[in-house]
């Protein structure tokens, strides 16, 4: 009947999964086997509460708990007890002192099943406590567990999912990689496989997507969508996420808005992708409120992180340099806090934008190398060649043309090769063919050409994501270069040279 129950389960029929499961119990419980009848109501209770169902999840831990106060344990099953307890912040011990009870018992008993989702509990916890070192090690001790074959695949593909997404939450985009493929080759080896399917190749793409692939990444992210149907309302509107965020980047703009709204009614968040979307749009404002908005509304410090980054690009786009600069630093000091790679490299991108916005190319340049050499480890080519781009910008600006030029190129052959069309548009507008400016800066010819077409200092400003102190540094070195002394001599420069 143990079997018959997980067979169906994995299969996708849960109903009849947890009736037989229920069948189980009350045969244990008849029969005397009362730590097997305590622990199956205990299974049973587990597996409401992952699928967010807390009342019956707390209906069936009573039942445990009622049966082994009457009867006594001599067995584990009171470990999973303490495992649902520390989950829903039951009264009593601290969840943390739950969960090495739980780890206790299974050690104790050998007990595998409790042991590996004793150690996913704890290290969780302890990752919310901020000791992430200690509580990734946990995860990775409960892996070894799962990957050996020794868990129950019911609890096998549980802990696979919780331990991907708790690496998600902490940014280790190495141990993501790692579990998601050994997910990937689990599913693959159970064709029938239903509950964890969809939520293996949802983080399949979220992978391929990272590494470049976006061709795959689309189609694993359909194949869930048709594998999930309305099984799940969050991991359906996390598939519709990922098919939005996919459009965004080859800019069809219009599939990726309504892939946004799909999540966004499936209760998965559509920012930061949704605001981004904005701003690639040209909606800049509607971009910065949207992800203020989003920030204002964030739990947790994972969410925050996650919108920082997209909010800066958004601030620095719409010309808001000194709220860029404390989200900026907010991004840069929690990053080196936590010390994962992918925050450090995302926090060393936005402040080599922002210091190139606020001119002040030399830092920008040396920031952003640091930035695209992390990138690089992490075989991350979308972000590391937007990375390089902005390299080649400072490059620019400080008059070193030729190496500018080769990041400029490098990095628009990658996004060529993603199909991320809006960033190779932009990369080549930069590459346009050589002219004589006069010894000119990219950025100073862009200035002259707003000047020309007489645009205030504060106009030039907001279009080039500039401060006005900046724009006035760029006109006298623009009069100082071309001999000019004035706005209107240097607009009858640039004419006459053909520069606009």
């Amino acid at each position: 009947m143990e079997r018959f129950a997980a067979a169906a389960y994995l299969i996708g029929a849960e109903r009849e999964a947890l009736e037989l499961w229920a069948q189980l119990h009350q045969d244990c419980a008849e029969t005397g086997a009362n730590d097997d009848a305590a622990r199956w109501a205990y299974w049973i209770g587990l597996l409401h509460l992952l699928a967010g169902r807390a009342s019956q999840a707390g209906g069936w831990c009573a039942r445990a708990r009622r049966l082994l106060s009457s009867k006594g344990s001599e067995g584990a099953a009171s470990g999973y007890g303490e495992v649902i307890d520390g989950l829903m912040g039951a009264e009593g011990a601290p969840p943390i002192q739950r969960f090495e009870a739980a780890i206790d018992l299974a050690v104790r008993f050998d007990d595998e099943d409790l042991l590996a989702i004793g150690l996913l509990a704890r290290g969780q916890a302890l990752i919310r406590g901020d000791a992430v070192a200690e509580g990734v090690a946990l995860l990775d001790e409960a892996m070894v567990t799962v990957t050996a074959g020794r868990v129950a695949p019911v609890l096998a593909g549980v802990v696979y999912c919780a331990v991907i997404l708790t690496c998600q939450s902490v940014f280790d985009l190495e141990r993501a990689v790692q579990w998601t493929r050994e997910l990937d080759a689990w599913c693959a080896a159970q064709p029938d496989l239903v509950p964890y399917r969809g939520q293996c190749l949802v983080h399949r793409s979220e992978l391929l997507v990272n590494e470049g692939d976006w061709a795959a990444a689309e189609s694993e992210a359909d194949k869930a969508l048709a594998h999930l149907g309305t099984a799940s309302e969050t991991v359906v509107g996390r598939a519709f996420y990922q098919r939005g965020e996919i459009h965004r980047l080859r800019g069809a703009y219009g599939p990726a808005a309504e892939m946004y709204r799909e999540a966004d009614l499936r209760g998965f968040p559509p920012q930061p992708g949704a605001a981004l979307l904005s701003l690639a749009q040209g909606r800049k404002g509607e971009a910065v409120e949207a992800l203020r908005a989003a920030l204002e509304a964030s739990r947790g410090a994972e969410r925050r992180l996650r919108l920082l980054g997209p909010f800066v690009e958004s601030l620095v786009a719409a010309g808001e340099l000194g709220s860029a600069r404390s989200h900026t630093e907010e991004l840069t000091e929690r990053a080196a806090r936590i010390g994962a790679p992918l925050l450090e490299a995302t926090a060393l991108t936005s402040m080599g934008r922002l210091l190139l916005a606020e001119g002040k190319p030399q830092a920008a340049r040396s920031i952003l190398r640091e930035a695209l050499v992390i990138w690089q480890r992490l075989a991350c080519p979308y972000p590391a060649a937007r990375t390089r781009r902005l390299l080649g910008e400072a490059q620019l600006a400080l008059g070193e043309i030729p190496p500018g030029r080769a990041d400029i190129a490098a990095a628009h052959e990658v996004f060529v090769r993603l199909g991320a069309d809006p960033d190779a548009a932009r990369a080549a507008t930069l590459l346009a063919p050589d002219r004589d400016t006069g010894g000119l800066t990219a950025r100073e010819v862009e200035v002259l050409a707003r000047v020309a077409a007489g645009e205030t200092n504060r106009q030039i400003a907001a279009a080039l994501s500039i401060s006005e102190h900046t724009v006035a540094r760029h006109l006298s070195n623009i009069f100082d270069k071309t001999g000019t002394g004035n706005r209107t001599e240097a607009s009858i420069h640039a004419q006459k040279s053909g520069l606009v």
